[in-house]
């Protein structure tokens, strides 16, 4: 499963030193800035460390923020936001568009960079954790958790920060609205697919659960991925053209699982001539999820390359659209002798169960580090003219090294 999920590279950032000589007039202000450099520091690492895991990540993403948040929001509430929102320039670079970075003098904007990461880092602890060769149920719940985690952080910084910043986000950029909603998505399009793998698998053991529940969450899975590529049609191919690829053969690949089972519906209903159209349906779509998966292997662009089509996931739904395929032609050959619809059935499905929501996410609040004394020990007037915190446009921002995920051997496991 390591290689079932596409995922875009980490966002890179310029070190930020917290340095402010002069401005800063006492010890507990100065404490404050060297807390400030090591928990970045401490939190920048963990986003690469393989043995890092939510509960290290959080206490660390948590420190960080929280100390974050005195140049963010005033202590009082006399004013809306912080004297030191804008005393630091902060430089990141984006997912798609390379390591060519933007910079904002602006607390906020560091805020939601770094909050963006966090979510990024859930989304590829779930595919590493799924990728395991012996997931256990508590590892797949995990999995699914972690992805509703970062469903819910990107939803949270589209509709409560973003909006916040003074230089509005810029076009194709990370957190321009189509491509941060384009990631809350696929977020819950990955997350569902942990449920309908759950349910397929426990219907071939225990036959409890009926095709037409799995037909409908299925489709709806596949409306999720043909969401998130509309969200992403408007953007520079150029930057966008892989991630597109991926989401729109996981589309057609779910969509021809919603055909198939209903398929199954269909012949269990006696109308054994729809169920061959559903199946041919399903058996065309399948068709075209391979060969989308050969386009997206040759398309350039952010991101390492998965394999869908090597999976046994991807391989079974081609088998089983084969042979439910020829037993309804042999029934419908022997028994029903019903005409063919000449046009596939309109899929107007809907799943009752199942159905994947964001887990609600908040910044944790201003540390108790901050006080009305500290807050005074940053003295603005004595801020140097030649301020060595404003952009350097010449700063290097390095890209992030991420572990090279090897994919391990394909069980079939599922996440519940």
């Amino acid at each position: 499963m390591t290689h079932w999920f596409h995922r875009n590279p980490l966002k890179a950032t310029a070190p930020v030193s917290f340095n402010y000589y002069g401005v800063v007039t006492g010890p507990s202000a100065s404490k404050i800035c060297n807390d400030l450099r090591s928990s970045r520091a401490r939190l920048l690492e963990l986003f690469t460390d393989l043995s890092c895991n939510p509960e290290m990540l959080k206490n660390a993403a948590d420190l960080y923020f929280s100390l974050l948040q005195g140049f963010i929001n005033s202590l009082d509430e006399s004013t809306q936001e912080s004297k030191l929102r804008y005393i630091q320039n902060f430089k990141w670079t984006d997912t798609l568009q390379g390591q060519v970075p933007s910079a904002q003098q602006d607390a906020v904007f560091e805020l939601i960079s770094m909050g963006f990461n966090v979510a990024l880092w859930y989304t590829k602890y779930a595919s590493r954790l799924a990728g395991k060769e012996n997931i256990t149920e508590d590892e797949a719940k995990e999995v699914h958790r972690s992805l509703k985690i970062a469903a819910g952080i990107f939803k949270h910084l589209k509709e409560s920060h973003i909006p916040k910043l003074i230089t509005p986000a810029e076009k194709g950029r990370d957190l321009e609205s189509r491509l941060i909603e384009a990631y809350v998505i696929q977020c819950q399009a990955e997350a569902q697919e942990g449920i309908l793998k759950y349910l397929t698998i426990a219907r071939a053991i225990e036959l409890k659960h009926a095709p037409g529940l799995i037909a409908a969450l299925a489709y709806e899975t596949a409306n999720f991925y043909q969401k998130a590529d509309h969200t992403l049609s408007s953007l520079e191919p150029a930057y966008s053209a892989k991630w597109r690829k991926y989401l729109h053969l996981k589309m057609c690949f779910y969509a021809a699982y919603a055909y198939c089972y209903h398929g199954e519906t269909l012949l269990a209903s006696d109308k054994c001539g729809e169920a061959i159209r559903s199946l041919q349906e399903a058996e065309k779509l399948y068709a075209k999820a391979e060969a989308l998966c050969k386009e997206y292997g040759e398309t350039k662009g952010p991101g390492p390359t998965v394999k869908p089509s090597g999976h046994l996931f991807f391989r079974k739904l081609g088998n089983l659209v084969k042979n439910t395929l020829e037993k309804c032609q042999r029934e419908n050959g022997f028994i029903y002798f019903q005409k063919i619809p000449t046009e596939a059935p309109q899929l107007e499905l809907k799943a009752n169960y199942g159905l994947v929501e964001p887990i609600p996410f908040e910044f944790p609040p201003t540390s108790a580090q901050w006080t009305p004394e500290t807050l005074a020990a940053f003295d603005l007037t004595k801020r140097p003219k030649d301020d060595s915190t404003k952009a350097k446009p010449e700063e290097e921002v390095k890209p992030v090294k991420e572990p090279d995920i090897k994919p391990q051997k394909d069980t079939g496991c599922y996440i519940s």
